[in-house]
C-alpha cells in the first residue's frame, strides 16, 4: 500500500498540500459526527426518564449553569445543539466532498495536459516504438480511471477510515465488549476482501488490455474504411470488437458485482448480531431496558453512519487495486518525462509568454549554408547503420534531391535532417552553429511536405493555418501562401471559399489539391527551408506536374529538400545525391547522377 501511495502522490501534480487542509476537514467532521451520535444516547435516557440529568455530572452542571425550571426546557436545549452539531456537520461534509471531486477533477485535467505535453514533446523514436492506442488511452481512459477508481476512492476512504476510526472509539466508551463482539463477526468480511485484491487487480488491466485493443479496432476498422468496405472485411473488425467486448465484460461484472457485495454483507451481519445481542439475554435474565435502548440508540445511530462508512471503505480498497494497472501505465509515461532531455526542456507555460503571437518568432540565422558532417544513425535494436558518414553541404536558395531504392535510407536521412532523430555520430550546423543548440529554431526554419498530408476535420483555412489560433490568422499571409501554392483557383471553386469543410483526413478534395494545401501550410508558416518526401508519389502523371510547378516555382526563393521516385519531379534541382545502404554513392547534377547512370 505505501508503494501503491508514493505512486500516487507521484501522478498527482500542482499543490499536494491541499491534501492537509482535506484531511483537516475530515478530521473536523468526524469529531462533529461522533459528537452528535454521542449525545444520542443521554438525550434518549433522558426522555424516558428526565431524573437522568442528576445522574450525569455533566448534564448535571449544564442544567445548573442554565438556569432551567424544568427538564423539559434542558431536553429542548439538547435537542437543538444534537440538531445544530448534525447540521452544522453535513455542511462541512458537503464542502468535504466538494472540495474532494473539484481536486480530483482539476488532476485529472492536469494529468491529461502534462501526458500530452509529454507526448507531444518526446524523441519522435518514442512514437517509432508505442502504438498509438496506447497513447490515445492513456490520456483519455488511463486518466479517468485514475480519476474514478484510484483518487476519488482514495480521498473518500480516507474520509470513512477517519469516520470509522472516530466511531469506533465512541462505540468503546459507549459498550467496549459489544464493540469487541461485532468487530470479530465482521473480521472476516475484511479478510476475504483481502484475499481478493490479486484478482481485482487482474480484472483492472484485462479492462485496460481490452479498452486498448477496442481503440486498434476502431482506429483501424474506420481509418481505413473506404479498404474496408471494398474487401468486404466488415465482419472481421464486427468479430475483433465483439472479442474484446467480452472480455471486457467478464471482467467488468466480475469486479461490479464484488463491489456490491460489501454492504450487503456488513448489513446483514450487523443486524443479526444486533437482534442476536437483544434476544438472547431475554431468555437468561432480566435486563436493564433503558440501559439497552440507550446503548442501541447510540449503535444504531452510529450503524447508520458505520455500515456505509465500511462498505465504502472496502469498495475503495478494491476500485483502488483494479485501478493499479492504469496507476502504473501513468506512473511510468510520467516518469520517462525525468529522463527525456527534450521533455525537460519543453515548458509550455514559457513558451507562452515568450511566444505570445506567433511561434516562429525566434528561429536560427540561416543566411549561407547547411552542413551535415559525417553523420552515422543506428535505429535502436539493429547492428546495421540506417545512415553512414553522411556528408554534404546545402546552399541558401538552393534545390537538392535524394534518391535511390526503397531501404536506401532517405527518409531516415530527412528525418536526421529534421531533427527528428538524432545521430550517433556527426552533427548538423546552420551557417556554423549546431542545431542542436536550440532544436526548436532549427525546427522553426523548415516545413514538411509528406507523401500523405495530414489534414484535420476544419476549414481549409484552419488546414493552411495549422496550429493557429482563429483569432491569429494572418490573412495577408494566408493569400500569399494560398496564390504561391496555386490554390486560387480550387477555392475559388468551392462553394464557401476558404471557409469550406474539408472532410477528415481532407475526404472531400483530391490528391492534388491535398498535397498543395500540405505546401500552401509551409509558405503560411514562412519556413525557408522545404522537405518534400515522395510529396507526388501517390498523384497522377496530371496531377504530379500541378504540384511539380507549384514547387518549381519556389525554387530560388526557398530551399528545397526532396526526396523522390519519379524522376521528372527532380529535374529542375541543382544537386542531385544518390544513396544506397546508408550512404551517398553518387552526387552531382541531374546530367550526371540520373542520365548517365
Amino acid at each position: 500500500m505505501i508503494k501503491y501511495l508514493s505512486k500516487v502522490l507521484y501522478v498527482l501534480t500542482g499543490k499536494r498540500k491541499h491534501l492537509v487542509l482535506l484531511l483537516f476537514v475530515f478530521i473536523l467532521t468526524s469529531i462533529l459526527e461522533a459528537l452528535g451520535i454521542g449525545l444520542i444516547g443521554p438525550f434518549i435516557s433522558l426522555v424516558s426518564e428526565p431524573e437522568y440529568i442528576n445522574k450525569v455530572p455533566l448534564l448535571d452542571w449544564a442544567y445548573q449553569q442554565l438556569s432551567l425550571q424544568s427538564s423539559s426546557q434542558f431536553i429542548v436545549i439538547l435537542s437543538i445543539i444534537i440538531a445544530s452539531i448534525f447540521c452544522l456537520k453535513a455542511c462541512f461534509y458537503v464542502l468535504a466532498q466538494l472540495y474532494i471531486y473539484k481536486f480530483s477533477h482539476r488532476q485529472k485535467s492536469l494529468i491529461r495536459n502534462k501526458l500530452l505535453d509529454f507526448y507531444l514533446a518526446v524523441p519522435y523514436t518514442f512514437h517509432l516504438s508505442r502504438n498509438t492506442a496506447s497513447i490515445i488511452k492513456n490520456i483519455v481512459i488511463e486518466t479517468q480511471k485514475f480519476h474514478l477508481q484510484c483518487l476519488l476512492p482514495l480521498l473518500e476512504g480516507a474520509a470513512n477510515l477517519v469516520v470509522i476510526f472516530v466511531l469506533l472509539l465512541l462505540l468503546a466508551k459507549t459498550d467496549l465488549l459489544l464493540l469487541v463482539m461485532i468487530m470479530l463477526v465482521l473480521l472476516p468480511t475484511f479478510l476475504l476482501f483481502y484475499r481478493l485484491r490479486k484478482k481485482l487487480a487482474r480484472w483492472g488491466k484485462r479492462m485496460s488490455q481490452a479498452e486498448q485493443e477496442m481503440i486498434c479496432v476502431i482506429n483501424h476498422g474506420l481509418g481505413g474504411v473506404k479498404e474496408t468496405r471494398i474487401i468486404g472485411c466488415e465482419s472481421y473488425f464486427r468479430q475483433q470488437m465483439q472479442q474484446q467486448c467480452f472480455k471486457y465484460e467478464k471482467s467488468a461484472t466480475l469486479f461490479h458485482v464484488t463491489q456490491r457485495l460489501p454492504r450487503i454483507i456488513v448489513e446483514t451481519i450487523l443486524v443479526l448480531f444486533l437482534l442476536f445481542f437483544i434476544s438472547i439475554p431475554q431468555l437468561f435474565f432480566e435486563p436493564d431496558l433503558q440501559n439497552i435502548t440507550s446503548i442501541l440508540g447510540v449503535f444504531a445511530v452510529a450503524s447508520m453512519r458505520l455500515i456505509p462508512a465500511v462498505s465504502h471503505s472496502i469498495n475503495a480498497m478494491g476500485k483502488m487495486q483494479n485501478a493499479s494497472y492504469a496507476l502504473d501505465m501513468l506512473y511510468l509515461d510520467l516518469k520517462q518525462i525525468e529522463t527525456k532531455p527534450i521533455a525537460q526542456s519543453f515548458n509550455p507555460k514559457r513558451r507562452s509568454k515568450n511566444i505570445p503571437r506567433y511561434v516562429r518568432s525566434h528561429t536560427m540565422t540561416f543566411a549561407h549554408r547547411v552542413e551535415l558532417s559525417n553523420i552515422t544513425y543506428r535505429y535502436s535494436g539493429n547492428s546495421e547503420t540506417a545512415l553512414e558518414n553522411i556528408s554534404l553541404n546545402i546552399n541558401k536558395g538552393q534545390s537538392i534531391a535524394f534518391l535511390g531504392k526503397s531501404g536506401a535510407g532517405k527518409t531516415t536521412l530527412v528525418d536526421v535532417i529534421l531533427g527528428l532523430l538524432k545521430p550517433e555520430l556527426g552533427d548538423i550546423r546552420v551557417d556554423g552553429v549546431s542545431i542542436y543548440q536550440n532544436l526548436r529554431y532549427w525546427q522553426n526554419l523548415i516545413g514538411y511536405i509528406p507523401q500523405s498530408i495530414f489534414l484535420i476535420d476544419d476549414t481549409v483555412e484552419k488546414n493552411i493555418a495549422f496550429g493557429v489560433s482563429d483569432n491569429l490568422i494572418d490573412e495577408k499571409r494566408l493569400s500569399r501562401a494560398i496564390k504561391a501554392a496555386q490554390l486560387e483557383e480550387l477555392v475559388e471553386q468551392l462553394p464557401h471559399g476558404i471557409k469550406t469543410e474539408v472532410g477528415e483526413q481532407g475526404v472531400r478534395l483530391s490528391g492534388g489539391q491535398r498535397q498543395r494545401i500540405g505546401i500552401a501550410r509551409a509558405l503560411y508558416h514562412e519556413r525557408e527551408i522545404l522537405v518534400l518526401d515522395e510529396a507526388t508519389a501517390a498523384l497522377d502523371n496530371e496531377t504530379e506536374s500541378l504540384v511539380t510547378e507549384s514547387i518549381k516555382s519556389l525554387a530560388g526563393t526557398k530551399t528545397l529538400i526532396i526526396i523522390a521516385h519519379r524522376l521528372s519531379t527532380v529535374e529542375h534541382c541543382d544537386r542531385v545525391y544518390w544513396l544506397d545502404r546508408g550512404r551517398i554513392v553518387q552526387s552531382g547534377s541531374y546530367q550526371e547522377v540520373v542520365l548517365e547512370k
